[in-house]
């Protein structure tokens, strides 16, 4: 009898720990559903959130692309304008620095342009250029053309200067001098540039 006693006893255990197993697994089961719940609520906020994101991004696409398209704009203006130079003023300084007198009657420009490095003389005296301005300037008296060269060297941007010919008009009496007038990166107005500096 005592043996069976003992049996009963071990079988109440035995049940007694299936009956805290079943119930520990019971209350896992819920504890894992309500996190479940929890995160999936969490899950569709967070959707609904994104959606409402892109809905508001969508109204403003406009403006993005305005925004990127004015960035192109200014980056092709900074590179098409990198080798501008103000040519009116740039006449305007040639002229003001000639003697009294003396006119510019014909202007020949050649310059680089923003897809093309300007050719260089194969002439070692010759300083590096970006720009030939080729001027006729007539004057009634007799050119001191040395003078002309030496006056002309203050233009914003001069390389070097050389006059090309020198001729007389005998039915009016005028000389008509030919000079040819180099210009570094000087001479670039950079006015592009400086935008995208201020932006």
């Amino acid at each position: 009898m005592h043996v069976h006693r003992r049996q009963r006893a071990a079988v109440r255990r035995a049940w007694a720990g299936v009956v805290i197993v079943a119930m520990a697994v019971g209350i896992g089961a819920v504890a894992a559903g309500l996190a479940k719940s929890s995160e999936d609520t969490q899950l569709a906020a967070a959707q609904a959130e994104t959606v409402s994101l892109l809905q508001q991004q969508r109204q403003f696409s406009d403006v993005r692309t305005a925004e990127s398209d004015t960035s192109l704009l200014q980056a092709a203006q900074q590179v098409g304008g990198s080798t501008e130079i103000n040519w009116s003023q740039m006449l305007g300084s040639v002229q003001s620095k000639l003697p009294t007198g003396v006119r510019i009657s014909g202007v020949t420009i050649d310059s680089a342009s923003a897809t093309t490095a300007y050719v260089q003389s194969l002439d070692p005296l010759q300083g590096q250029r970006i720009a030939t301005l080729t001027i006729d300037a007539k004057t009634s008296g007799l050119p001191a053309v040395p003078e002309w060269l030496d006056s002309v060297q203050s233009v914003t941007g001069f390389v070097d200067a050389t006059a090309n010919s020198v001729t007389r008009d005998d039915t009016t009496g005028e000389y008509t001098v030919n000079l040819t007038i180099h210009l570094d990166e000087k001479a670039l107005d950079g006015r592009f540039a400086e935008a995208r500096k201020k932006d």
